[in-house]
């Protein structure tokens, strides 16, 4: 249960920390949280984990209010954030839809002096107090090597991307960077898939037709994952072995537990980044020292964890949206 006792340690520590010295303080603190609507499994999971840190650090935190705000665009989240600032808020949790589109609000948000939190889709030009994030390159990375060495250094892969921003192109370089190392191994194909279940089916479907003989399917996300397998399976085609997505979503751990045949495997990019990020901001606005350090981070990266049958019960969430 290590991963999954220390993401609910680091929310716990956070609201300690502060609950001692909650009742000294007669303002009100105001927490602006934005992030995109729930059009997929993980940002589902991000909203649900947004709500739920919001709801704990409420309950310790007397002297807090939240503003949690999900956007169906960049343009919506743009005046999001500015009907937050409107509202008064002293600290700003958001994760961008597009940080080109972003950029600019967030900006003055910083410049007037409201605590930044930037999550998981950085700024060209930082305007933040802390950034946190998954680990891009590491999901590549890790996901890269377990699939060699499943594949047994030989065989033909297809990549299936996210969206074209650059958190993708850190995942996707990584992961050919690890592959170049292995000679007998070919990427077939890569095209985006844009973290959508119907748009990786499609995908997919045309991979199929493409290429007779496929022995693996990386593709990053889960919710791409649940695509490709139907894609497959409305194939018929039984040369595929194995299919890696990323990101732990609890439908595919619980696939992981019950022996799956082609998914055995996953690596974690978990939306809980959310909640961190607001513990964060409650420790910064409320100007707090983080436990035994001298300096707050000023950038935060979590672990890309490899889940497999043996440790999956650790990443599983019940409860949770995703």
């Amino acid at each position: 249960m290590k991963y999954k006792n220390n993401i609910m340690r680091v929310i716990a520590v956070f609201t300690m920390l502060f609950a001692f010295v909650g009742s000294s303080y007669a303002a009100k603190y105001k927490v602006g949280v934005s992030v995109p609507s729930a059009d997929h499994g993980w940002t589902a999971g991000l909203l649900w984990w947004a709500n739920k840190a919001a709801a704990d650090l409420k309950a310790k935190e007397k002297d807090i209010e939240f503003y949690v705000v999900a956007s169906s665009s960049g343009s919506k989240q743009v005046g999001d954030v500015e009907d937050l600032m409107i509202k008064g808020i002293d600290a700003l949790v958001i994760l961008p839809h597009n940080p080109a589109t972003l950029q600019k609000v967030i900006e003055e948000a910083y410049d007037e002096g409201i605590y930044t939190v930037v999550v998981d889709r950085e700024l060209a030009h930082p305007a933040q107090n802390v950034f946190i994030a998954g680990d891009n390159e590491g999901l590549g990375r890790v996901g890269a090597q377990w699939l060699a060495k499943e594949m047994s250094g030989k065989g033909n892969i297809v990549v299936i991307e996210g969206m074209q921003i650059p958190i993708n192109k850190q995942r996707v370089d990584a992961f050919n960077d690890v592959i170049a190392g292995y000679p007998n191994i070919k990427i077939l194909d890569s095209q985006p898939g844009d973290w959508s279940t119907q748009k990786a089916l499609a995908v997919m479907e045309n991979f199929l037709q493409k290429h007779p003989k496929i022995d693996a399917v990386w593709c990053q996300d889960d919710d791409m994952l649940k695509g490709v397998l139907k894609a497959i399976e409305e194939s018929g085609r039984t040369d595929i072995k194995t299919v890696l997505g990323g990101a732990g979503s609890k439908d595919i751990i619980e696939m992981i537990q019950h022996s799956n045949k082609m998914v055995r495997a996953t690596v974690t990019y978990s939306p809980s980044m959310i909640a961190s990020g607001i513990a964060l901001a409650v420790h910064g606005v409320k100007n707090e020292k983080l436990g035994y350090l001298y300096h707050e981070p000023s950038r935060v990266i979590l672990g890309a964890d490899l889940v497999t049958k043996e440790n999956a019960a650790e990443y599983y969430f019940k409860d949770a949206a995703y």
